[in-house]
């Protein structure tokens, strides 16, 4: 199939899931949101900037800036990213237009799937936006764990771009049930299929896997990085807490290193004896990261299904998450995981310090989640289920 990719391509969610088409065979397209290289056969990449996406070259991935830059910039764009859609639209409609792709998918609501509904809506008082109303490719969005949650309602122009979206596509994914649920609520119809897979199309098992033998070290791994919707906070916080307990506990923070705010709370807390923060690591080393950690932390308030979360339960790592709908699509409480308060330093303290006293819960949970990534969130059987879900879309 002739598809075209609407995302932030820097992103190694976007790469992972356009990585398979592109080894396919498909002949690949992408409108990027942000200026970046990928390292897989694409036809043409198409610079397409969106909301004040930066027009210069980026090397680092998306989240990476400060934990107040990407507050301020995420509340920046919620009020004033909307009013550059329809400008845009304008470059992304003829790049469709030159393109003729068999399917758009847009890789997240805000802002490329509005973006992308826009282009495909036109202008009335042109030919080609009538023409392409009529004859216009089929529309994929994928919705990524907060954009129902946290930006969808945040402004008016944001709820307004929301609905248009949802209007326009002919098919939705998710990588939970409830945002299938908050689809619907927010303007899609019953009629259109939707397909549930993880963002990234899965798990890689050739990457992500149980270790030989079981952890014996108190090692704790935060995968989640600098978000404004991870409570990171509420984590160091906690690490006191649970050394109190544990003294001999380790906690290891990924894509931290040199976050400032990061380290004054390590200063202030006294626990820089405890604490080691990662740079932005490939995949390749994050399983053997993992495969070192007998606990895996994501203390979020907004989500889908991280991925993050599910490399580690598949490299072994015992799950303490925030108590979400979406997250209790993976983790039964007492079961397979813990679910806690993240805005509570002592609910995910006293998390942690059950899961390292319990060898035999981390034991169980191992063997639980293991058949479930197997089941539910391995890469190769998920991505042949959406290759099936475009040919079912194209038709």
């Amino acid at each position: 199939m002739r598809l075209l990719f609407v995302t932030d391509a820097r992103s190694p969610i976007s790469q992972n899931w356009i990585r398979y088409f592109a080894e396919r065979g498909d002949e690949i397209y992408i409108a990027s949101t942000f200026q970046c290289e990928v390292d897989f056969s694409v036809k043409r990449l198409e610079f397409t900037p969106v909301a004040f996406s930066a027009a210069k070259k980026q090397t680092s991935r998306p989240g990476s800036a400060s934990l107040r830059t990407l507050g301020l910039r995420t509340l920046f764009r919620q009020w004033f990213g909307p009013l550059t859609i329809p400008r845009s639209a304008k470059k992304l409609r003829a790049f469709i237009q030159e393109v003729q792709p068999d399917l758009i998918h847009a890789m997240r609501i805000p802002y490329e799937g509005m973006l992308t509904a826009a282009a495909m809506n036109g202008g009335l008082d042109t030919l080609f936006a009538k023409a392409l109303r009529a004859t216009r490719p089929p529309l994929i969005v994928s919705i990524w764990g907060n954009d129902f949650t946290l930006h969808a309602p945040s402004t008016p122009l944001m709820r307004y771009y929301t609905r248009l979206t949802m209007s326009k596509v002919n098919a939705f994914h998710a990588d939970t049930e409830r945002d299938v649920r908050l689809a619907r609520e927010w303007g899609l119809s019953e009629g259109k299929a939707a397909l549930v897979v993880p963002g990234n199309g899965g798990v890689r098992s050739d990457v992500f896997y149980q270790p030989k033998k079981p952890v014996k070290n108190p090692v704790i791994i935060n995968p989640r990085g600098v978000r404004p919707y991870v409570r990171n906070d509420s984590f160091f916080k906690a690490i006191p807490l649970v050394l109190a307990k544990r003294s001999d506990a380790r906690f290891v923070c990924s894509s931290m290193q040199g976050e400032a705010q990061v380290l004054q709370w390590i200063r202030e807390l006294k626990i820089e004896h405890a604490v080691y923060l990662l740079p932005l690591v490939s995949h390749t080393e994050m399983g053997e990261i993992f495969r070192g950690a007998q606990i895996v932390v994501s203390p979020s308030i907004h989500d889908g299904t991280p991925n993050s979360l599910l490399e580690g339960m598949a490299c072994g790592c015992f799950p303490v998450a925030g108590d979400l709908e979406s997250i209790r699509e993976w983790i039964t409480h007492g079961q397979n995981g813990l679910l806690v308060n993240p805005n509570d330093p002592q609910s995910i303290a006293d998390a942690i310090v059950l899961g390292l006293e319990r060898e035999d819960l981390r034991q169980d949970a191992a063997g639980l989640n293991a058949k479930m990534i197997s089941a539910r969130a391995e890469y190769g059987v998920n991505m042949k289920r959406v290759g099936e879900f475009y040919e079912e879309v194209v038709k």
